[in-house]
Formats: structure tokens, sequence, C-alpha cells
């Protein structure tokens, strides 16, 4: 091919690359442009569907917190009732990880109202081994439950049960310590009870009641105990 007036190698070379990328685009959208349009369709179409699931959790959280509310309201005017117990089983049920926690809790709560251990016990370690309820809710419930169920564990098994929350940098430190030691005087580790309880005592993190006990816990054990703080 003669190169025109003016033309110069390097732009026929540009040309003829062109011309050869477009007719392989060509031949591989010939070849393969169903299945690339179809891909197209699906990607958007999985697009469409997350968006749709994510505004209708959105709707159905905004709705669980109203029926929780309205819930809170009636036993809050003295309601609690078989109704409010099924309002809150549906809830648990329907619910998120937070909002499922807090309507167990709720009617561990009202059930232990009624000296209802069973069901209460039952509400707790359902949170505990729900995984999709926030690890804070079920450390709550742990708790809950080995207050009630104190005194027929073996003091190992509240030790045990216990040992992830007795520690410093644990929201629960203070309660969970507290049984702990409490559990150990049980199994007469005294000296270890008293350590703990004056660990507990001396932490401004812990609620002031909570070190006040654990200070006069400590000192019936005849082992001076960190001053709890008024």
């Amino acid at each position: 091919m003669a190169l025109a007036p003016g033309e110069t190698s390097e732009t026929f070379i540009r040309e003829v690359d062109e011309n050869l990328r477009r007719d392989q685009a060509e031949a591989v959208f010939k070849r393969y442009g169903k299945w690339i349009i179809a891909a197209a369709v699906l990607l958007l179409v999985a697009i469409a569907v997350w968006l749709f699931w994510k505004n209708q959790q959105a709707e159905q959280a905004a709705a669980n917190s109203e029926q929780f509310s309205a819930i809170l309201t009636d036993v809050g005017q003295g309601k609690s009732g078989t109704d409010i117990a099924q309002r809150l089983d549906t809830l648990a049920a329907e619910g998120n990880g937070s909002m499922t926690g807090a309507a167990r809790l709720t009617s561990a709560a009202l059930a232990l109202q009624k000296s209802d251990r069973a069901t209460a016990s039952a509400q707790y370690k359902q949170i505990i081994e729900d995984k999709s309820v926030p690890q804070t809710v079920r450390d709550t419930a742990t708790i809950r439950l080995t207050q009630l169920e104190f005194d027929t564990l073996q003091p190992q098994q509240v030790i045990e049960r216990l040992s992830p929350l007795a520690v410093k940098d644990s929201a629960w430190y203070g309660s969970a310590g507290e049984l702990t030691a409490l559990a150990m005087i049980k199994a007469n580790r005294k000296r270890e009870a008293a350590a703990l309880l004056n660990a507990v005592a001396a932490d401004t993190n812990v609620p002031p009641s909570i070190r006040a006990r654990a200070e006069l816990l400590a000192s019936g054990l005849a082992i001076p105990a960190a001053p709890a703080a008024r």
C-alpha cells in the first residue's frame, strides 16, 4: 500500500493497528457477545436484588423497633399477660440479632416477675446460643443466667462459665468477678476469692455498689480490701 503524500510510516502503522484491534473486538463480540450481555444483565439484577434486600431490611428493622416500643409501653402500663409474651416471642423470631436479644431479655425479665425461673432460663440460653445476637447482649444473658442458676451450679461451673468476663478489660468485670469470688468461697478457695474481690473493689471502672459489696465480702475473709469509692 502506497503512503499518501505527507503520511508517515508511523501514522500508517497506527491505522493498521487500530483496524486490527477493531476487527479482533468485532470477532470476540460475535463469538461471546451473548454471554457478555447476559453477564451484564445478571450483574444489574444482582445489584437490584441487593438494594431491594437492604431496603427491606431497613423497613423491617423500623417496624420491629415500633413493635418493641409498643410492647414496652404496654408493659409500663402494667400489662404482662400471654399476649405480651407471644408478641415478644414473635419479635424475637422475626427480628435481627440486636432486636432478638432485646426481646428475649425482656421476656426473661417478665418471667422472673412471675417467679417463672424456667422460662427466664430458657430465654437466656437461647440468647447465649444465638450467634446472630451481639456479643455484649450474649454476655448480659450469661451473667443473668449464672445469677439465676448460681445455687444449683457447682463452683467450678460458675468459675469456668464466667472466666472470659471476670477480667479487667471486660464490661462485666464487676458482676462476673463478684460471682466468681462467691463460687471460690463455696469451693473453699478463700485466698483467691479475697484477691479477686480486692481487685474488683479497687477498680474505678466498676460500679460503686459492686465495689462496696466486694470490699465488704473481702473484709469478711479477714483479708484487707481496697477502699471502695463512695
